[in-house]
């Protein structure tokens, strides 16, 4: 297949070589022929735009439009083949500049205005792009089926919930084919995507490759195949998720960077650039992507809840809580927005120190899915640091109702009841924990704390805070409060080597205050 595509290009490249040297000894006879110069550049154009071609021909395209500039300095159609030519070069301003000043030649210049469409969407000025389209359509109404499409794609990317734009995305689509067999430049656009089916042994061979772990042929074959056809979108995205399976974040980015500069509305490639920086850590790029993903779509709630994590990884708490709160607002389904809820309910709790927001959200979490366990623990946890206890209490004992046997809850109930002064109640509870659980380290410690510290039964709260430690070797709490309880046996020197264990595994869990250890240390032999 490949090989025949390439005999294909070769015979193609020969005729257009064969007209642009035609050209070229035309021009040496005749050098001030502006039309001449204006078929060169087209030649040199439609050389560079081939999906097959890996040669750059944008500059040449340039210098021969402008040499006929110089003839014919108030030609409409020169300023609009300059303008092409520069947005192809990636020159995305000069584009604009010169597509404006061939509509001040001719401010009824259809092409230009559709050319203008396509800069502005390329830029990420959506508002300016579907203005642009709409005065296309407006001075070639029957014929501008490109402009149709462009408005479709438009209204598309930013319809989501929104019925307005969803019935103007379909009206501009349908008069898109309504108008297609009158515009030559929509034809062509369809027979050229008609002649990407020949890519289908290569995307298929490369989705074997990936299924079976061989990443590194993969990125050969997409790599091979973007060299025969560069101008071919979905090979960008294909590398670039083939270089993000390994690792290779600096390729995977340029892939994706690419794609979009290729389709400045392919979502996939935003969304899969997102990731990318993400894994590599740079969040600060991951955020100002997902900002132009939410330029293009507002109203994906997705894209909000995601920019709202990067911004609490970031520590911009007000910035998480806003867009949690517009993810919440834009979604219609109740057990993500329920999970989208819970979260903004923790960072109020945990970060904002707001207890009624938390409580707010965790209430708003249990109307949409009443059956998650989780939204009670939450709630009761916030209620508890208000110190509302006996609200706290009643949600406990409403999960409980739908989760009798569930060992988190009643270890929170014991701690509860603790605060409370109510021991016996706290007791039965941690039993309960220990029972539903016996790997339950933080069950085992608090009992222990309470036979240590309420009953003065040490040699329980030994037993205790040993399971505790045991069940979880890097729990600092339960080998400070073991060497707590054996000070009180008499035996210094194991109690000073439980201090130590604790003291070494609290540098990375941070669960005690340095000090209060240093200062049991200190006690022991003073």
């Amino acid at each position: 297949m490949l090989d025949n595509t390439s005999v294909e290009t070769q015979k193609h490249n020969s005729k257009v070589k064969k007209a642009i040297e035609r050209c070229q000894l035309d021009l040496q006879k005749n050098p001030n022929n502006a039309k001449l110069h204006i078929r060169l550049g087209d030649l040199y154009l439609q050389w560079h735009l081939d999906i097959f071609n890996s040669c750059q021909y944008i500059d040449e395209a340039i210098t021969e439009y402008q040499c006929a500039l110089e003839t014919y300095m108030d030609s409409p159609e020169i300023y609009y083949k300059i303008g092409k030519a520069q947005f192809y070069k990636g020159d995305l301003d000069k584009a604009i500049n010169y597509l404006n000043m061939s509509l001040e030649k001719n401010n009824k210049y259809a092409e230009a205005y559709l050319a203008l469409a396509e800069t502005y969407t390329r830029k990420a000025y959506f508002f300016e792009a579907i203005n642009a389209a709409k005065q296309a359509i407006k001075y070639k109404p029957f014929r501008n089926s490109c402009a149709h499409f462009l408005l479709h794609k438009l209204y598309q990317a930013s319809s989501f919930r929104d019925f307005k734009k969803t019935a103007q995305s379909k009206f501009e689509y349908i008069m898109s084919l309504l108008t297609f067999i009158f515009d030559k430049k929509a034809i062509s656009n369809v027979c050229r995507s008609i002649s990407y089916l020949r890519f289908f042994p290569i995307l298929l061979t490369g989705f074997y490759y990936i299924q079976i772990g061989n990443i590194e042929s993969a990125i050969e074959l997409y790599a091979s195949a973007i060299e025969q056809a560069p101008g071919f979108v979905p090979l960008y995205c294909l590398l670039g998720d083939a270089y993000l399976a390994v690792g290779h974040f600096e390729d995977a980015i340029t892939e994706y960077k690419m794609a979009i500069w290729l389709d400045s509305l392919n979502i996939p490639a935003y969304r899969h650039l997102c990731q990318a920086y993400e894994e590599q850590g740079d969040y600060d790029r991951a955020i100002e992507i997902y900002l132009k993903l939410i330029s293009i779509m507002p109203t994906v709630p997705d894209f909000h809840s995601n920019l709202a994590n990067l911004y609490y990884v970031k520590g911009e708490i007000p910035s998480a809580i806003s867009q949690y709160q517009t993810a919440i607002t834009l979604n219609p389904n109740k057990r993500w927005t329920s999970v989208i809820a819970q979260t903004l309910g923790f960072v109020y709790q945990e970060n904002q120190n707001d207890i009624d927001a938390a409580i707010c959200s965790y209430q708003n979490a249990y109307t949409m899915t009443p059956e998650d366990i989780d939204i009670y623990i939450n709630l009761g946890s916030a209620f508890y640091d208000k110190e509302d206890y006996d609200n706290a209490v009643t949600v406990y004992r409403k999960a409980l109702e739908l989760e009798p046997e569930n060992a988190k809850i009643h270890c929170n109930l014991g701690f509860l009841h603790w605060g409370k002064g109510n021991t016996e109640e706290a007791i039965k509870e941690y039993e309960l924990a220990i029972k539903y659980d016996d790997t339950y380290d933080i069950a085992y410690n608090n009992l222990g704390v309470i036979y240590l510290d309420d009953l003065g039964r040490v040699q329980k709260a030994i037993e205790l805070f040993k399971k505790s430690a045991e069940t979880n070797p890097n729990y600092a709490l339960a080998h400070f409060n073991l060497a707590r309880a054996i000070t009180i046996v008499g035996d210094k020197i194991e109690a000073a080597k439980l201090y130590q264990i604790a003291q070494d595994i609290n540098k990375v869990t941070n669960e005690i205050d340095p000090q209060d250890i240093v200062d049991k240390i200190n006690g022991l032999f003073s």
